[in-house]
């Protein structure tokens, strides 16, 4: 139940409020002097406290009022406190609201307002008690993956990373294939270097493909290798495979969707039974691997349209981590900024704030990007927006601006095409029938056969 807290000297100030109070299911608890409300503050949670500012029967002052506020303000630096008192000068309640009071009310206080502003405060209390509690949670946890895992040393804050490096750990020591799916440049390759380092083949090679930037008929060689003269322009030496390369380690496979349909059953194969030709030899070859791959396609068309086997996609697919945009890891990208400055400059509120409001079309990569260029244009180490280069906010497209008034010759034009039918002739001028009546009466305009409109 939410409660608050009342101190007042004054018994029948405590008995009212929890009367009024008690009529929206706020509990309420009072106190009489200033060293039993902060004792009570000790002992059970309060949600808002209603102070007086004066305690003594002499003292006008608001003296002790100030010193209660802030003893509370120095215990408890998020607790809402509301000012109540019948003497204390303006000034001194102006002070407090600007030291961190909530609202000032005078006695006797309006029921009606003491409610909304005890209502309010006590629903912000619980929302702002939930983003701390998330907030600690989220810190929690980081600091346990952290300690329990080697995340090689990558930077994120965002809770979305947290979640996917959560999943990429737990799933790092199974010797199961893993696809990574995000658009380019997410960071997709450092996620994969996670779960290599957290394996039961962490000790072994971490051997890298990117399948999407050979020619599709060099890529089977990439993979599996080739024996001399294999293909035109083949080296006059046979060449390993990146699986024999990765043998006891880890293969990542970026780009896995622009594998061409031959190259996908031969790695279906070596994924069920770890055995594959070099192109151009009929001699069987085994490889111990771990298969991480990733993509920014959609694989699941791409197996509607006839481009990706099905069963290679489930045996890829036995753990899909999704790593989302930078756009929706906002809290990532300042602490990314200033990993990449590396102290080489720094940026100025104006640019952190545009930083947060890119979109970031082009991901991590983008924000490298950009913050190194900005390093070599800023002036005395201070990166400011114009340093960005960031293109604009699109500013909302202009409204429409509403169709010019119909001016008389416009009206009978309109009704000289009509026939002198009003209904008709308004819906040409984008009226109501009502609405031009009013414009011929007004303008003195005849018309004729009026029943017919």
């Amino acid at each position: 139940m939410r409660s608050i807290l009342v101190i007042d000297d004054n018994p029948a100030v405590g008995t009212a409020l929890e009367s009024l109070f008690a009529l929206r299911e706020i509990r309420t608890v009072t106190a009489t002097s200033p060293a039993e409300g902060l004792e009570i503050l000790q002992r059970q949670p309060i949600g808002v406290v209603v102070q007086d500012m004066n305690f003594s029967a002499d003292t006008t002052s608001g003296i002790e009022g100030m010193e209660l506020f802030r003893a509370i303000r120095a215990r408890h630096p998020d607790l809402p406190i509301v000012l109540l008192t019948a003497w204390t000068h303006l000034e001194t309640a102006v002070d407090l609201v600007r030291a961190g009071a909530a609202d000032y009310l005078a006695k006797p206080w309006d029921d009606h307002k003491l409610l909304a502003t005890v209502e309010n405060l006590l629903e912000l209390a619980e929302a702002t008690g939930e983003v701390s509690r998330l907030r600690a949670e989220h810190r929690r946890r980081r600091q346990a993956l952290e300690q329990a895992y080697d995340l090689r040393g990558l930077v994120f804050a965002a809770p979305e990373t947290l979640r996917v490096l959560e999943l990429a750990c737990q799933v790092a020591r199974a010797d199961v294939p893993v696809l990574i799916t995000g658009p380019n440049g997410a960071g997709k390759e450092r996620i994969a270097e996670i779960v290599q380092a957290n394996s039961a083949v962490k000790d072994g090679p971490f051997v890298t493909v990117n399948c999407g930037a050979l020619p599709s008929e060099l890529i089977e060689a990439e993979l599996f290798g080739a024996d001399a003269g294999a293909y035109t322009g083949a080296p006059s030496k046979a060449r390993e495979g990146r699986f024999e390369i990765a043998d006891g380690g880890t293969l990542f496979l970026d780009e896995i969707g622009n594998l061409p349909l031959a190259g996908q059953a031969k790695l279906l194969r070596v994924l069920e039974s770890g055995q594959f030709e070099r192109l151009g030899s009929s001699r069987t070859r085994r490889a111990k691997v771990r298969v991480i791959s990733a993509t920014n396609a959609d694989l699941a068309d791409m197996i509607r349209a006839g481009r990706f086997r099905q069963d290679l996609y489930y045996r890829l697919n036995v753990i899909e981590l999704g790593l989302p945009p930078l756009a929706e890891r906002r809290e990532d990208v300042l602490p990314l900024a200033e990993h990449f400055l590396a102290g080489a400059a720094a940026l100025d509120g104006a640019a952190r704030n545009a930083l947060l409001a890119h979109a970031w079309p082009g991901n991590v990569r983008e924000l490298k990007n950009v913050l190194q260029r900005a390093v070599l244009l800023c002036r005395d180490q201070v990166i400011s927006v114009a340093d960005l280069g960031l293109e604009a906010p699109r500013a909302a497209a202009p409204r429409t601006p509403p169709a010019a008034e119909p001016d008389r010759a416009a009206i009978e034009a309109a009704l000289a095409e009509a026939g002198g039918v009003v209904s008709q002739a308004a819906s040409a001028l984008g009226l109501s029938r009502q609405a031009l009546y009013r414009r011929m009466e007004k303008m003195d305009i005849g018309h004729r056969d009026a029943g017919m409109a």
